[in-house]
C-alpha cells in the first residue's frame, strides 16, 4: 500500500486535501478513487492510518480517513546528529540514510573547515531540500516520523546555547574525535542510562573539527568519543555512529 506523508492531526471519518507534492505522489501511483493509501506523520509519537481516495483531479485528490493504527516504528532512544555540512551530494546521500536508520533530527553546522557553505535564502532552500529528502525517506521506509531538519547554524555559537539539545529533553552529549584517551563509542553508549535517554552526537566535516572547536565542545560538556583508529569520512562516521546508537 502506498505510503503518504501528511503533516496534520488525522482522525476517523475525517475528509481532506493532500497536500501538492503529495498529489503528484499520488498521480503518478495512478490511484483511482476507492483505492486505500497510508498516511503518516500527524502523530505526536508516530502512527499511521488507512486512507481512502474519494476523488482524484488535476491538482486535488481528496481522501478519508478509514482507521488509525497508534504507535510507530522509531527506535526508544531519540539520536540527535549535529554535523560539519559534507559537500556536494553526499548531504543529501547522508539525510536519507540516516532518516532510514531512525535519526530524531539532523542540525546542519558551519564549522572552521567546512567546504559547504550556507547562508540566508541559499541556506533556507537547502534545508527545505533535505527535509524533503527526509520525508521521501520515511515513505520509503516505513518510519512514522519524520527527523526535523534544522535552520544551518555555526558551531560554536550553537554549542553554548539551549538549542545544543534541539528539543530533545535533557540528551547525552559527545563529540566523535580521533584525539588520544577518547571512549570507545560503544562503551561509551553502554554508559547511558536509561536507555531512552536522547543522544546529542557531534561530528566534523571533511577534515574534521579545528582543535579550538574540539576544546570548546568539551568545555561545553561533549565527551570525546570513537569508532576506532581508521579515519573515515564524515558521512560514512555519522551512520556507523548512528547504527550502533540506535542497534
Amino acid at each position: 500500500m502506498p505510503r503518504i506523508h501528511h503533516p496534520e492531526p488525522l482522525q476517523v471519518g475525517q475528509t481532506l486535501d493532500l497536500e501538492a507534492a503529495a498529489v503528484r505522489h499520488v498521480q503518478v501511483l495512478r490511484l483511482q478513487p476507492g483505492d486505500t493509501l497510508t498516511l503518516f506523520g500527524g502523530f505526536e509519537r508516530g502512527g499511521e492510518c488507512v486512507a481512502e481516495v474519494l476523488q482524484m483531479g488535476r491538482s486535488r485528490v481528496q481522501v478519508q480517513v478509514q482507521t488509525l493504527r497508534a504507535g510507530g516504528r522509531e527506535p526508544q532512544r531519540p539520536v540527535h546528529l549535529a554535523l560539519g555540512m559534507p559537500a556536494n551530494e553526499r548531504m543529501d546521500w547522508l539525510v536519507e540514510k540516516a532518516t532510514e536508520l531512525g535519526v530524531a533530527s539532523i542540525q546542519p553546522l558551519h564549522t572552521e573547515r567546512s567546504v559547504l557553505r550556507l547562508q540566508g535564502e541559499r541556506a533556507a532552500k537547502k534545508v527545505a531540500h533535505w527535509q524533503a529528502v527526509a520525508v521521501s525517506a520515511c515513505e520509503q521506509c516505513g518510519g512514522n516520523q519524520v527527523p526535523r531538519i534544522h535552520p544551518v547554524q555555526a558551531l560554536l555559537p550553537w554549542s553554548q546555547t539551549p538549542a545544543a539539545a534541539s528539543g530533545l529533553g535533557s540528551p547525552w552529549r559527545a563529540v566523535l574525535s580521533l584525539a588520544p584517551g577518547s571512549q570507545p563509542w560503544p562503551a561509551a553508549l553502554a554508559q547511558v542510562q536509561p536507555r531512552t535517554r536522547p543522544l546529542c552526537l557531534v561530528l566534523g566535516p571533511e577534515g574534521g573539527l579545528a582543535a579550538a572547536e574540539e576544546q570548546a565542545l568539551r568545555a561545553h560538556v561533549f565527551a570525546p568519543v570513537s569508532l576506532g583508529p581508521r579515519v573515515l569520512r564524515s558521512e560514512t562516521a555519522a551512520l556507523a555512529a548512528l547504527a550502533l546508537a540506535l542497534a
